[in-house]
């Protein structure tokens, strides 16, 4: 079963969380897919992930082949195969979960902690298990519920 994760960004931007979970994911051998609300998000990310640290970039793709890309920038729910893990920074549908992915990880700020919460309801009512994490006043991440 995708295990479904939560992350509130409290403390910083999800701008700011998703290339570090990025980087981790790769490092796992992972391929993950990027899920934004729109055609301008993935603009936006593809252009962000190539200059978010001055020491590295993420590889990354958001036009075809998706298969030969080991990050894919989407505004689509469809997903390529072969990927293990689903970023997502879009709440609605992430209960309708991903099959053959490990999990599914669901940014959002206070701004869209409604939506998030609306997501967490239809995980629950629909069986799946999902966590809950937020930061401690260091940025670490802690789960909570």
């Amino acid at each position: 079963m995708t295990e479904i994760l939560f992350y509130h960004c409290e403390r910083a931007r999800p701008e700011a969380v998703l290339p570090v979970l990025l980087e981790r994911s790769l490092a796992r051998d992972w391929r993950a897919v990027v899920r934004l609300p729109d055609e301008a998000a993935v603009r936006y990310w593809d252009d962000a992930l190539w200059t978010y640290a001055d020491d590295s970039f993420l590889p990354h793709g958001a036009g075809p082949p998706a298969a030969d890309q080991p990050i894919w920038l989407t505004a689509d729910e469809t997903l390529p195969p072969g990927r293990q893990i689903l970023f997502s920074l879009v709440a609605e549908g992430v209960e309708k979960g991903g099959e053959g992915l490990e999990r599914i990880v669901l940014l959002f700020d206070e701004d869209g902690a409604a939506a998030a919460r609306d997501a967490w309801r239809a995980v629950k009512a629909s069986g799946q298990a999902a966590t809950y994490w937020r930061q401690d006043p260091e940025g670490r991440w802690q789960k909570a519920g």
